[in-house]
């Protein structure tokens, strides 16, 4: 056996109390791609760090060609090494590619100037070397995404790095333009290329890589030869179920349901397009809790924005309880009945140098008064009835929301939420970043809402998120590929998550 072009051993990363990795491991050998597959919080992107240098480990190491990786501190000899392409592009992209190949290390004359005609020779001979077919005078934001990843693997091979990580390459190409990217990534390897293929879809994974490593719970599962890993068992490992358990169902949860099947729709959605989705249909009944799930790049979080009134799709229309959403309006859309618990508390839940009080009415200040004037008295006690109902732990309304723990600070946001009284509630991610106890106090009011008759929309990468739902849709690139009944297992949904047919 080859010694392994990378190999990362007994790895642990620690974030404050957070355990990011408690037991990384990879071994990648020379001329192979290599897939690492986890789900969401695997630690898939924290191992990344450590193998681009980036950060170091707390314990464990890592090797290249069986020689320690370099000190954090020599950027170049970590460039000589390794180069991750991620999802966003990280070209300039009002630069030429020639530009962006050699930024900071440009030829120059003996006056010291740049020289233009050495730039582009040399750009043209790299780019002959990889068989990377782009002009290099061209503009780099005028190309299209498969070339600017192109012209960004070139640029770390013209390093000397031999080995590159593609952190969720096709999450912005369409099925030829992903294709064309696999071509190649097998014309590199037969140049002596290695890669690191990091992907939610698992169909990818059989295409592309001869090896896979599995993430699980930020530990290392298993490493295997894709050939000997059925799909259901890849499933299996990053789901951590047996597949042969057996599915039982609670008769009462059963009568539940037909419950609601029968009740009325409050959403309707039709058809609704955009960049990011395409052609989506979807309803949600009074009382019912339903669940968009998928990958980072599915399009789940901006249908769910979409239905706040935070962005306009192209086409599509949507009623909530017989009247058009309006949609690209936050303020119309919070009038129409939907209520959201938006993706980011820190940038889009919270003003920060407000108090808990106000902070937890500012859906409903139109309320608490006449004439644009807020009576205070009505503030405070729609503010203590909020805080008591979410069991927010604060000195009182006056509190500023800053100093309120991460658990609280996201009470504070689904307290706004509920204040209206919404006929439709949209939570996205409404549990990331707190503590187990504030988890179960999010969650439990979802069955508030839905014993309210409220609709409810849960998008989530938290696979506890969504067990409360009644019915879970996925979206794989946009469109609405399965639904789940309440009472999946966890390798069912992640299958569907990661694109596998297991028909």
């Amino acid at each position: 056996m080859s010694t392994p072009l990378v190999e990362a051993r007994d790895i642990v990363k620690r974030y404050g109390a957070t355990t990011a990795l408690a037991d990384g491991r990879l071994t990648v050998l020379p001329g192979e791609s290599h897939a690492l597959v986890g789900r969401n919080g695997a630690g898939k992107s924290t191992l990344v760090t450590l193998l681009t240098g980036l950060q170091a480990p707390d314990e464990g190491t890592v090797h290249f060609d069986g020689r320690p990786a370099p000190p954090l501190t020599d950027r170049d000899a970590w460039r000589r090494k390794v180069a991750c392409v991620y999802q966003k592009p990280t070209v300039v992209p009002e630069l030429t590619v020639a530009e962006n190949l050699f930024i900071n290390r440009q030829p120059v004359s003996r006056a010291g100037v740049i020289s233009w005609r050495r730039l582009k020779d040399r750009a043209a001979e790299l780019l002959d070397t990889w068989d990377v077919r782009v002009d290099p005078e061209a503009r780099t934001s005028d190309l299209k995404v498969e070339d600017r990843q192109m012209v960004e693997i070139a640029r770390a091979l013209s390093f000397g790095a031999r080995f590159i990580v593609l952190d969720e390459p096709t999450a912005q190409l369409d099925n030829r333009e992903i294709e064309r990217l696999f071509t190649r990534m097998r014309t590199l390897q037969d140049s002596g290329v290695t890669f690191l293929f990091i992907s939610h879809h698992l169909q990818e994974v059989y295409e592309v890589c001869q090896t896979v490593t599995v993430l699980r719970d930020a530990r290392w599962i298993i490493t295997a030869p894709v050939a000997e890993l059925p799909r259901a068992a890849l499933v299996e490992a990053m789901a951590g179920e047996s597949i042969q358990v057996i599915e039982t169902v609670a008769e009462q949860a059963v009568r539940e349901r037909e419950a609601r099947e029968a009740a009325p729709v409050l959403l309707h959605a039709r058809g609704l397009t955009s960049d990011a989705y395409t052609d989506v249909d979807l309803t949600v009944r009074r009382g019912e809790v339903v669940g968009l799930a998928g990958s980072s790049a599915s399009g789940k979080i901006e249908l769910a924005e979409s239905l706040a009134g935070l962005h306009t799709p192209s086409g599509g229309t949507a009623q909530l309880d017989g009247r058009r959403l309006p949609f690209g309006d936050v303020q119309a859309a919070l009038k129409a009945g939907v209520g959201c618990v938006p993706r980011d508390r820190h940038d889009q839940g919270l003003v920060s140098g407000m108090t808990v009080g106000d902070n937890t009415t500012l859906s409903v200040l139109d309320r608490l008064g006449r004439f644009g004037f807020v009576g205070g008295d009505r503030k405070r006690r729609l503010a203590t009835g909020l805080i008591d109902r979410l069991d927010i732990h604060t000195e009182g309304p006056g509190q500023p929301v800053s100093d309120l723990s991460g658990g609280n600070a996201q009470k504070v946001v689904m307290a706004r939420a509920l204040a209206s009284d919404p006929r439709l509630l949209v939570l996205i991610n409404p549990t990331a970043g707190v503590d187990v106890k504030s988890k179960e106090s999010l969650l439990a009011r979802v069955d508030g809402a839905r014993e309210d008759g409220t609709a409810v929309l849960v998008v989530s990468d938290e696979l506890d998120d969504l067990r409360r739902c009644d019915r879970v849709l996925v979206l794989f690139h946009g469109r609405v590929v399965a639904e789940h009944p309440a009472g999946w297992r966890d390798h069912e949904l992640i299958a569907s998550i990661e694109g596998v047919d297991h028909g």
